[in-house]
């Protein structure tokens, strides 16, 4: 047989197979090819996956922080995710974990951390607010991934998937201390 030239997720069924790139360009040395499940198919399922956006928690809770307080935020999102998908006719697994949340205070200011934060009294992830004034802080959520096909070994998916999640309003308000009497 001639050599031939393959596009898309086709492996070669030739020992002299070379894959060119990513962009999954096979050279067959024999000729034929039969659909081989690849990385790239893997990592681009992966990348497609319906994934939520992590849930953000703001204490002191209705939306109302004051001026230079430590202001709380957290996540409940953070269990891994399981999809199963058919690729080229084989059932894979992909298993979708929380790794980094990038936290964006709405003023400017951002924190990324692999910690979901906890609720008070745990300050783990705070912000204190400068100056008085509404703002929209938000949650981005990066998922690492990793796979496996039928009931195989898992395998780790290069690259990761980043999930913006929606700002919530807060507004920043001053409060003037009072001493009162009993």
């Amino acid at each position: 047989m001639d050599p031939a030239i393959y596009l898309g997720t086709f492996g070669c069924s030739a020992s002299e197979a070379i894959a060119v790139a990513e962009a999954a360009v096979y050279f067959c040395a024999g000729g034929t090819a039969e659909p081989v499940l690849t990385l790239g198919a893997v990592r681009t399922a992966f990348a497609r996956l319906d994934l939520p956006a992590g849930t953000l928690v703001i204490q002191p809770p209705d939306g109302l922080t004051l001026v230079n307080f430590d202001t709380n935020f957290y996540t409940t999102s953070t269990e891994p995710l399981t999809r199963t998908v058919t690729l080229l006719g084989r059932q894979v697994t992909l298993e979708a974990t929380p790794a980094t949340y990038t936290w964006d205070f709405g003023d400017g200011k951002s924190l990324a951390t692999s910690d979901p934060g906890a609720p008070y009294p745990a300050l783990r992830v705070t912000h204190s607010y400068g100056l008085k004034g509404t703002y929209r802080p938000s949650l981005s959520t990066t998922y690492a991934g990793r796979f496996r096909v039928g009931g195989g070994a898992w395998r780790q998916i290069p690259g990761t998937v980043t999930i913006d999640g929606a700002g919530q309003p807060l507004r920043a308000i001053e409060a003037r201390p009072t001493l009162v009497g009993y």
